[in-house]
């Protein structure tokens, strides 16, 4: 859940214990949890509550959509083997029920450079067109006093 700034929450402990959980998680997804439907996923960021009561663990899927989808039953069925070992690691008194969350970053990332990238062949289109072109009054538009206007006094 974001903060008040809109990113990580500004609770050093929930802080803490993010960072702490996004560790366990992404060793767990490498060596214990062994679902076939499990894809390539990166854990990208954790966020837990102030009260440390709810994580939410953003991932990312390299693959196809249905790849995707299968790696988010696989995340869900192994969501209470994952909270009891994040449970025993961490010490803390009550556990966080965590959720599951697709991270759109890459997908925003891909669209941001598509829209560069046509923003650079519009400008290079422009470009092109104002090549050779001059201005259709004088180059300086702006008055400037001649050498015979004397300053009034």
């Amino acid at each position: 859940m974001p903060g008040p700034k809109g990113d990580r929450p500004e609770n050093p402990r929930a802080r803490k214990l993010a960072d702490r959980i996004k560790e366990i998680v992404a060793q767990l997804l490498d060596t214990r949890i062994k679902d076939p439907r499990l894809g390539f996923v990166t854990v990208t960021d954790v966020r837990v509550t102030g009260d440390l009561q709810n994580a939410s663990v953003f991932y990312t899927v390299f693959g196809t959509d249905e790849e995707r989808a299968g790696t988010a039953a696989a995340l869900e069925s192994a969501k209470g083997m994952i909270r009891s070992e994040v449970g025993k690691q961490t010490g803390v008194r009550l556990t966080p029920t965590i959720e599951f969350f697709l991270d759109s970053m890459p997908e925003n990332a891909a669209h941001l450079d598509a829209a560069l990238l046509e923003a650079r062949r519009r400008d290079a289109e422009l470009a092109a067109l104002r090549e050779g072109k001059g201005f259709a009054g004088d180059e300086d538009p702006y008055r400037k006093p001649s050498e015979d206007d004397e300053p009034e006094a």
